[in-house]
This record gives structure tokens, C-alpha cells and sequence, in this order.
């Protein structure tokens, strides 16, 4: 589960910067949701796997939640939040 976290949250990185284009910014949309999808994976990798194998699964954590910020931040910015 961390390492399918960390590929998530490193696709959802590279979707966020193509977002971050001008004219894309309606990629939040789908980005968004993308990346909660990948911290709820990271969550579960969290909680089934020991305190010493857990890494992966909080760096795609941290990953998804910078992705998740950025695109809330992004839409408010850009007028797609009402």
C-alpha cells in the first residue's frame, strides 16, 4: 500500500504542476479527488503496516495532502471555488 500511495502521490504531483498552467486550472477539478483517492490509500497503508515498514506510505501521504492544498488554493485563486 506505500508504495501504490507514493506512485499516486508522485502522479498526482506531476497532474498539480500541469494544473498550475494557465487555462488548465479546471485540471483541480480532477486532481483533487485524485489525490484524496491516494491519501486514503496512504491512510490504510498507515494503519496495516508496522511503525518500521510505514515510510513509503507517509511520504504518499504528505505528497497527496501538498497536491490536495495546492489545488484547493489553486481553484480559490482562480475563481473555480463559489
Amino acid at each position: 500500500m506505500g508504495l501504490i500511495s507514493l506512485i499516486w502521490g508522485i502522479a498526482g504531483m506531476v497532474f498539480m504542476v500541469l494544473a498550475l498552467i494557465p487555462l488548465l486550472g479546471w485540471a483541480n477539478w480532477i486532481v483533487i479527488p485524485f489525490a484524496v483517492v491516494g491519501a486514503i490509500i496512504a491512510a490504510i497503508g498507515i494503519l496495516f503496516t508496522s511503525k518500521a515498514n510505514n515510510g513509503r506510505a507517509k511520504a504518499g501521504l504528505l505528497l497527496n495532502g501538498i497536491v490536495i492544498v495546492v489545488g484547493i488554493v489553486r481553484l480559490g485563486i482562480g475563481g473555480g471555488v463559489i
